[in-house]
């Protein structure tokens, strides 16, 4: 099949090739077209092959052949392994990419449409969270005397400091911190190309002039913020630093200081909005700083219960 998709594509399934050239152009299109987040994208790429694959393997004889008890049992299956918020996923993947083949004319109805995904309601987050003396116990303890630990420290505060999500961070240009009101402000890439300004917190501040003095990259307004180390030099490079290789750094510099929380990137968003709150903010100015929609998100990152459970825990004596 000619195809015009240049980006990382999703293999066309076994039986969406069956359906003919026009159903994998189709297949391709949604994830080329539809899904612009190439978290999504590849989130959805898997949950599509792999239900299709289990298709196959189970004797769905054509794509059109596909019905709600497929999609109802594979759910099922998907349950029994995986959390509730990930079988949801999998399962508006599967409405999305169907309801683009339906819309297309490659099948006449959508069998996951009926389909009900597992029931899940969170009032608190799974993210693990540093209290403030370990958050300031990992940034002191970063050596900043060379680029890379002024990176790693930069990267770190600008995660407390703004809420900001590790996905936001590395997408930062240098242009992208700023000066204004005589305040040094950061601007934040968001899902769905939306920016998001912030005023630096003093420290964060610091850090980030820390950091763009250290490494000579200011004059580099539209080079990437957080970049690659070049191997045998110690110097930064012109590669923006994939999301893998920071969350290994966090876990590396977590281990160093002797912090046993399994903690990712995220948890910096969690520790700072948790601060923020215990210093008496509000819940509605923290929405505003995440650029949450809805403060029940932002609810999810509040982790001050956790101090209250561990002092009624102690309250057990035997």
């Amino acid at each position: 099949m000619n195809s015009p998709v240049s980006l990382t594509a999703p293999s066309v399934p076994r039986l969406v090739a069956a359906a003919g050239d026009r159903a994998g152009l189709r297949f391709l299109e949604f994830f080329a077209s539809a899904i612009r987040n190439p978290h999504t994208r590849r989130a959805y790429a898997r949950a599509a092959g792999e239900f299709l694959g289990w298709c196959a393997d189970a004797g769905v004889p054509t794509l059109t052949a596909v019905q709600p008890l497929h999609v109802a049992s594979w759910i099922e299956l998907q349950s029994q392994t995986l959390s509730a918020p990930t079988v949801k996923q999998r399962l508006a993947a599967l409405r999305h990419l169907v309801d683009w083949l339906v819309t297309g004319q490659i099948i006449a109805t959508n069998p996951a449409a009926s389909v009900r995904g597992p029931r899940h309601s969170a009032r608190q987050g799974k993210t693990p969270v540093l209290d403030a003396a370990e958050a300031r116990q990992l940034l002191d303890a970063i050596d900043v005397g060379t680029p890379a630990g002024l990176r790693h420290r930069a990267l770190i505060a600008l995660m407390v400091f703004s809420f900001a999500r590790v996905g936001a961070a590395l997408a930062m240009q240098v242009d992208d911190v700023y000066t204004q009101h005589r305040r040094l402000w950061v601007r934040l890439r968001e899902k769905g190309g939306k920016h998001h300004a912030m005023p630096c917190h003093h420290t964060l501040e610091a850090y980030l002039h820390a950091y763009l003095d250290g490494t000579g990259i200011g004059a580099d307004a539209k080079g990437p913020l957080f970049r690659t180390i070049l191997r045998g030099t110690g110097q930064l490079s012109d590669t923006p630093l994939p999301q893998a290789n920071a969350h290994a750094m966090v876990r590396r510099r977590a281990l160093a200081v002797g912090i046993a929380t399994r903690i990712g990137s995220h948890s910096f968003r969690a520790t700072g909005i948790t601060a923020y709150l215990k210093n008496g903010g509000t819940l509605e100015n923290a929405a505003a700083m995440a650029n949450h929609a809805s403060t029940r998100t932002t609810q999810l990152y509040d982790r001050r219960r956790d101090d209250i459970s561990l002092d009624e825990v102690e309250r057990i004596r035997l």
